[in-house]
This record gives C-alpha cells, structure tokens and sequence, in this order.
C-alpha cells in the first residue's frame, strides 16, 4: 500500500541536506465510523455551509478571520497566508542535540515516519541517519505543519528515522495546578509492601498486540446484531469497585480473590444462629411436669 506523505521538504544537518518525506506512524481513526442519518428518510446529512444573512454560500469563496473583538474580524487569504515564509515549512534543520531522558515524557506528542524523498536522497539521508545513530542523542528541528511550526524530536529507527513532534511549553499544563491539593501523607508501609507484590504478579514483557480496543471491538458486534434484525438488549451497569477496607482489598488482590465490598454497597448481614429445635420431653421432664401440676 503507497502511503502519502504528511509533509514533504529537507532534511539538513549543518551543510548536508537531502530531500525527505514526513509520514503519520498511527492510524487513530478505527474501523468504525459514524455519519449523520435523517431516520424519516434513511438520508445521509449535508453539512451547508451558510451566512446567517445571505443563505447558503459556496466554501470556494470563503476566506479566513481573527477576531480581534467581538464580531470584528481580521480576513486573511491563503496568498496572504502563504506570505509567511519560514525555512522550517520546507526544512527541517537539526538545530541541537540532547540526551533522551532529558526530554519530560509529557511533551511527547505525535509519532512520525521520516524516510529518503526518492532513489537519490538515500545516501544522504543514511550518512545524517547513522551520524545521529553513533550520537546515542535526539536531535532537535522545526517543522511547519497544518499552519504551524512545531518541534520535532528525531531518533534512528530501522532503516528510516522516527520524529516526534514535541508540545511547546505553553501547551503543557503545570502539574502542581494538577497534582496540589493531593494529600503530602505518607501511606501505610504494609499496604505499599502488599501492592509491591501484586505489582511483581503482574509484570510481564510489552505485547501491543495484546491490547485491542475493546469498545470498537463492542460496537462492531452490535453493529452486526443490528444488521441481523436482532434486538439489542440494555447492558447491566458495572458495580461500583470504591473499596470500603484498602487493606482487605489489597490482601484479597495479592490471593487472587474477589475485590473487596464496593463503596455504598451494605455489606451482607451476619446469618443469626439457628435457633436449636425444640427437643421432646423426656421422661424425667414429663415426671416434673405432672409433679408440678
């Protein structure tokens, strides 16, 4: 299958440069998609685009516009839009190097194929490639993509390069705004003992094939029980799993047994004592009733 590219420009470390192609490395769209349907007519929607005064318009004549105030617009053509010119929108110019562990996990953003822009950039790109290799570091460039110059992080993979764009500061939001009004209480040593050693049951190597999206798996087989004719029947809420005894859910995890009581359920009353049976009288008993009497 011939992929299209994403973007298409230069690769350039200080005077060597070669041309190259920019590819997405995930497809996030699924299987599944949905579109709007009139259920009277079994129609698809159109989406018109429409001028609260005028009516309908064609999108061909439409521009673009930045509010600067409210209903007041700035209109941009794309000639104009164009007019920007920077060298990242058809260079991606290795700017730095640093060590991997130096970039915080959370400015990670989208994953990126970078591969050779045909037969004759291949030895160039190899030198560029192996040089980064040998590096042991990520390099760092600019990159303009969807009207925006964005960070990208390059490392060696295969035969072809991986680039990660990277979320600018502005965008990463401040964990203590987050993560302040968690309690700074140390929890209790032998809860964290326990949880150490349910976590050793559960290691084990990364299988991403293991992992499926269950949901889109779900909605596929209701989409097949519609196609059918089948009635489709209302699925039980799950059980709340807010545990009432953190000990006695963690000491149930580490045996294998079932969660502790969920939080608002009533736990299930102690069964009272049978009462003994009522044993005949015997002879002595029947001696002292017609005594008494």
């Amino acid at each position: 299958m011939a992929y299209r590219p994403t973007w298409q420009g230069h690769l350039r470390l200080s005077l060597v440069t070669c041309p190259v192609a920019l590819y997405t490395a995930t497809d996030s769209g699924g299987d599944v998609h949905f579109n709007l349907i009139n259920p009277k007519t079994n129609n698809r929607i159109k989406m018109i685009t429409t001028d609260p005064d005028t009516g309908p318009i064609e999108r061909s004549e439409l521009v673009k516009g930045y509010e600067i105030s409210k209903g007041e617009y700035i209109l941009l053509t794309q000639d104009e839009i164009n007019s920007v010119k920077l060298e990242s929108t058809k260079t991606i110019d290795i700017e730095r190097f640093v060590p991997a562990d130096e970039i915080d996990r959370v400015y990670w953003d989208n994953p990126y194929y970078l591969a050779p822009d045909g037969k004759l950039a291949q030895e160039a790109f190899a030198v560029i490639r192996e040089a980064m290799e040998r590096s042991g570091q990520i390099a760092l460039g600019r990159v303009v993509m969807s009207t925006r110059e964005r960070l990208l992080a390059l490392e060696p993979r295969g035969k072809g390069i991986l680039a990660y764009t990277l979320r600018t500061d502005a965008e990463v939001r401040k964990e203590d705004e987050i993560f302040g009004p968690i309690s700074d209480k140390a929890p209790d040593k032998a809860m964290i003992a326990i949880a150490e050693k349910i976590i050793e049951q559960q290691e084990g190597p990364f299988d991403p094939s293991q992992f499926v999206d269950r949901y889109e798996e779900a909605l596929k087989e209701l989409i097949k029980a519609k196609q059918k004719g089948h009635k489709v029947e209302k699925v039980a809420e799950p059980e709340d799993t807010n545990v009432i005894d953190l000990m006695e859910a963690l000491r149930a995890s580490l045996g294998g047994k079932a969660p502790a009581a969920a939080k608002g359920s009533a736990k299930a009353p102690p069964k009272k004592a049978a009462k003994p049976a009522a044993r005949k009288p015997g002879p002595a008993t029947k001696a002292k009733t017609r005594k008494a009497s």
